[in-house]
């Protein structure tokens, strides 16, 4: 443990990340800007010889600084495994998604957790940052280090730390975002805290890594429930004929006691759509059923069929029917100015779109084309944004609200817009050209 501690202190300690996605590869150069050494670990090889080639594949992570860092020699990547037993501090960054089940698929915790056991050394910390339920850290990681005839606290250290990343904010960073931080002895937290206190302004120390994973849950079940109440007031507020945003700006003007949160057309990301599901799926280990939780799924869920059914009835007003009719999505990314699809409601609602008969196309300044996925197999590219795409569209439909979009020029070349985030307010048009939904 000493001898760790002093490779810290002194940035002589190697870290290693596991999974060099939107969370581990800014945590990467986070490090890497703190002259740490950085070994990045990814199966995908594509990824690897990007960045080993001084090339980024996430917006939020300039191309620039990867070569920088890779030209340097402060950052390498590789799908070499055995290479774990060159670093002194392992960072766990994998996905935990969900089954179609809607249950946790741990699959990614569970084969790197394997890759570790296997080429793990002595004196090594072993943090995991993957959100999941409580008891994940203490339940699948810690008895296959322990099989090994090592004690936990002496021979390794583990610790539990939730990523907070937040892509496309710019307020808040890597750096700046506080760090919870646990370990599963007293030695684990306090070599994890002392890893994280060289890179991060601020380190939050809970007392167990139970208490850290239900930290991280908590974060997103407030957000997931608070968008789920909007939402519904938002569909409630539409058959009153109420402009549920004049009430939300209103509201917002309360000094004390609210916090606003805005609907739209459903929920995105890694993770609010699907973490606190890991919750609900883990209380009823103790015979419970966590009603909010399921509740702001079913609603949050149920938005991408609520903003169809809108553009079906904006198009019947027009005297148009949804089968043929040519519709042009505007952002398909999850939230604004990023270029992260992931579990984006403008999938479901495209899909929802072609499977009534409707021709899609799409514009997104940061999503040059769409992949299939393990849920939808969309293989187009972003169409440009011209006059002439507005013009022949039946309709225009605003999923996500990219602050490089003109919404004056888009009102003024289509003839029929559906908003699903208030992005045209204050931009007056011709009775029932914008439709709110």
């Amino acid at each position: 443990m000493k001898e760790l501690i002093q490779k810290i202190e002194s940035r002589r300690a190697i870290v290693g990340i596991i999974g060099l996605g939107y969370v581990g590869l800014p945590l990467m150069v986070r490090f890497a800007e703190e002259r740490f050494n950085v070994l990045g670990f990814d199966i995908d090889s594509q990824k690897v010889d990007l960045l080993n080639d001084g090339k980024s594949y996430i917006r939020s992570v300039p191309r620039d600084q990867i070569r920088d860092l890779v030209r340097r020699g402060i950052f390498a990547a590789t799908s070499d495994y055995t290479r774990l037993a060159e670093v002194d501090c392992i960072l766990i960054c994998v996905p935990t998604p969900l089954t179609e089940k809607m249950e946790p698929d741990l699959v990614y915790i569970e084969n790197t957790a394997h890759q570790v056991t296997e080429n793990m050394k002595r004196g090594q910390l072993i943090v995991l940052e993957s959100t999941t339920y409580p008891g994940t850290t203490e339940e699948i990681l810690l008895p296959k280090f322990q099989a090994r005839g090592w004690r936990e606290g002496e021979d390794f250290f583990l610790a539990y730390s939730p990523e907070r990343q937040d892509p496309g904010n710019r307020e808040y960073t890597t750096k700046s975002i506080p760090k919870v931080v646990a370990g599963i002895t007293q030695n684990c937290r306090k070599v994890a805290k002392l890893l994280y206190q060289q890179v991060i302004d601020e380190v939050v120390v809970v007392s167990s890594t139970r208490a850290a994973e239900m930290t991280k849950l908590l974060e997103n079940i407030y957000r997931s429930v608070n968008i789920a109440l909007v939402n519904e007031l938002k569909i409630l507020a539409d058959r009153m004929g109420i402009d549920i945003w004049e009430v939300i700006e209103a509201a917002s003007t309360k000094p004390f006691g609210y916090f606003p949160f805005d609907p739209g057309p459903g929920m995105g990301g890694h993770c609010i759509p699907i973490d606190p599901f890991y919750l609900s799926w883990k209380a009823k280990e103790f015979d419970f059923t966590t009603r909010f939780i399921e509740l702001s799924g079913e609603i949050n869920i149920s938005m991408p069929y609520y903003v169809v059914s809108k553009a079906i009835d904006a198009l019947n007003a027009k005297k148009k029917s949804i089968r043929g009719a040519r519709i042009v999505i505007l952002g398909v990314a999850y939230k604004r100015d990023i270029d992260d699809i992931r579990e984006s409601p403008a999938m479901a609602i495209m899909k929802l779109l072609q499977d009534k008969g409707a021709k899609i196309a799409y514009n997104d300044p940061h999503v040059p084309k769409l992949h299939p996925t393990r849920k939808y197999t969309f293989t187009m590219s972003s169409k440009s944004l011209t006059e002439a795409l507005l013009r022949k569209a039946d309709l225009v439909m605003i999923i996500t609200d990219h602050s490089q979009y003109d919404y004056r020029w888009i009102v003024d070349n289509a003839s029929l817009v559906v908003d699903t985030r208030n992005a045209t307010r204050g931009i007056r048009s011709a009775r029932g050209k914008i439709i709110k939904a």
